[in-house]
């Protein structure tokens, strides 16, 4: 990899595939239809709405040398990801994630992650030199729940690229129930005081802080010293807040299909407008295109748009 082709945004993490049920309703507990599989995984999406919006990506993480391994490795790298540090290992299967979705909007999955080879990304995976090149490093709070070394890798590649220089994202889409009893606070604790830009629904805005109104658990992450918290709400757009402002930005009016990785690309577009030099309320409305686009075919990877399609919808 030339040195102008270095990526800029990494994510890291784990990669799998989905396989989802075709009609609404049906659980995943009873005999029926299913589509896929569909490469997946918040670090996958993400690295794939970066580079299909412009910005050059890699992705560290591990797969199995199988089928489902091929199918989320080989479409990173048709959206142009560098997925050189995707290590292939033969004894543990790549991960997949069973999905069925309910007529109100709730989503059930089934997940095989904790023995798949996800689980095996471990500190050694991460490599300082390829870390410190980057201008952000992205990291999914998924991926804290997989595995410790998970958990450990995402702190060493944080640490590095801010001690280098640049800047961390961070997503805390954490399941406390995954976490295998072990508080919230000492899991994202690590990635809090590193992160530059926080990109929270408003119930994880609330989890961090204990504050049940979003706006207050916002402010207070900001007053922690979080530069930018940018609050992900849905079909409502999202809301940046700073130490000077608060700024709500609306979305896009769009055909839900499905909506899973609407988040991840929001984050993507956020990243990639800070990368631009735009400020964050312009950020916030190029990731509020970018999420709305992302919902609109089935499959978490399949709607992530290219950024001439934001840009004339901006």
């Amino acid at each position: 990899m030339t040195e102008a082709a270095a990526p800029r945004v990494l994510a890291l993490g784990e990669l799998l595939v989905e396989v989802m049920r075709k009609e609404l309703d049906l659980p995943l507990d009873r005999p029926g239809e299913l589509v896929g599989p569909f490469p997946s995984g918040a670090p996958a999406i993400f690295a794939s709405a970066i580079a299909r919006l412009g910005a050059p990506a890699g992705i560290i993480g591990v797969v199995g040398a199988d089928d489902f391994g091929d199918c989320v490795v080989s479409r990173l790298r048709s959206d142009g990801v560098d997925t050189t540090h995707v290590r292939v290992v033969a004894d543990h299967p790549t991960g997949v994630a069973f999905v069925a979705y309910s007529g109100d909007g709730r989503r059930h999955f089934v997940y095989n992650l904790a023995t798949s080879a996800a689980s095996l990304l471990s500190p050694g995976d991460v490599l300082p030199d390829y870390v410190a090149a980057a201008a952000f490093v992205h990291v999914a709070g998924s991926t804290l729940a997989v595995s410790r070394s998970s958990r450990e890798s995402c702190y060493k590649a944080a640490a590095t690229c801010k001690a280098a220089g640049g800047r961390v994202s961070f997503d805390p889409n954490v399941r406390p129930e995954l976490l295998g009893g072990e508080p919230v606070d000492s899991v994202v604790g690590p990635l809090l005081e590193l992160c530059s830009v926080l990109l929270p629904s408003g119930p994880e805005a609330s989890m961090l802080t204990g504050q049940a109104d979003e706006a207050d658990a916002c402010r207070s992450l900001v007053e922690r010293g979080i530069p930018i918290v940018a609050l992900k709400r849905g079909r409502d757009g999202s809301t940046v807040f700073t130490a000077d402002e608060c700024i709500d930005v609306p979305s896009l009016a769009v055909t839900e299909v499905d909506p899973t990785g609407a988040g991840d690309c929001y984050d993507a577009g956020f990243v990639v407008g800070l990368l631009q030099g735009w400020d964050p309320e312009r950020a916030a409305r190029f990731a509020n295109v970018v999420g709305a686009l992302s919902v609109t075919r089935q499959g978490p990877m399949e709607g992530v748009p290219y950024v001439a399609e934001v840009m004339a919808l901006m």
